[in-house]
């Protein structure tokens, strides 16, 4: 539920943030009634994403045995590489984001074309979409949770609610900070997809298994117990990991962590620990 949570939140403002910037300009310049255009994108896109959600899940349904290993792998190393091409790509664009929003309305506004609007905001929602559907079913594949929907729309809406009251009330939330923040867990997030994905071709006998079982930690943080599904959901926490596994989780945390917090002079308070030692 916790990591449902996260993907949706982030995904979530980040798309209610766009909508919300590209309505209260349009309120702003005089021409609330090209809203109408926005809502008709974003409309659009609810819809393709609702779709792909379906498809996503009648399709990934239908593997057994190896088959379901070789796709829940790929899907898991697929979502790695998309999460953090989006992690290490929005870190530098939080405060560039209205700017270049407003602007792309002007020239929509300016030649006429206001269905570049509605291809605007559609486009925007679309995105994050396709990128929940496929971060939650990936982290559903590395840990299977019956809460996850209700935790990927409490994200949501505590999404929607934060950038409404930040238009509403003119809040200012440090937007560079809140996705750094968010993004440091999602950088110990696709540490463990990689991790999940690497156990999952190992199952499936494409990779190979030098050690099976580096250690155990079954008997101290089980990966049934509360803390151990959460950590698992998470951080990609396995009781008895094999030795790619942990070395593909410590190299994600260690180039792609590296790379996240050396951009930026904020720095964590705490750094994530390895799955099997948390």
């Amino acid at each position: 539920m916790g990591a449902a949570a996260l993907i949706m939140l982030r995904e979530g403002l980040e798309a209610s943030l766009i909508v919300a910037i590209l309505l209260g300009y349009l309120h702003k310049v005089g021409e609330p009634r090209s809203s109408r255009y926005v809502w008709l994108g974003v409309a659009g896109a609810v819809a393709v994403s609702l779709a792909l959600a379906q498809l996503f899940s009648r399709f990934a349904g239908g593997f057994e045995g190896r088959a379901e290993q070789l796709f829940e792998g790929a899907v898991m190393l697929l979502a790695t590489g998309v999460l953090t091409s989006m992690i290490l790509w929005m870190q530098g664009q939080a405060r560039h984001l209205r700017g270049r929003l407003e602007a792309r309305v002007d020239r929509a506004l300016s030649s006429g074309q206001l269905l570049g609007l509605a291809s605007l905001a559609f486009v925007a929602v679309t995105r994050e979409g396709v990128e929940s559907v496929l971060f939650l079913g990936a982290v559903f594949f590395l840990q299977p949770d019956p809460t996850a929907m209700a935790g990927a729309l409490v994200g949501l809406a505590a999404a929607v609610a934060i950038a409404y009251a930040m238009v509403r009330a003119s809040l200012r939330l440090n937007l560079q900070k809140f996705f750094f923040f968010t993004g440091a867990l999602l950088v110990a997030l696709g540490a463990g997809l990689l991790a999940g994905g690497v156990h999952e071709l190992q199952e499936a006998a494409i990779l190979p298994v030098f050690v099976e079982h580096v250690w155990d930690m079954s008997a101290v943080l089980p990966e049934q117990s509360v803390p151990g599904q959460l950590l698992k959901a998470l951080f990609g926490y396995n009781a008895d990991p094999s030795l790619l596994e942990v070395l593909g989780w410590l190299a994600y945390v260690g180039t792609v962590g590296a790379r996240y917090f050396g951009a930026t002079r904020v720095r964590p308070a705490v750094s994530p620990a390895p799955p099997a030692a948390a």
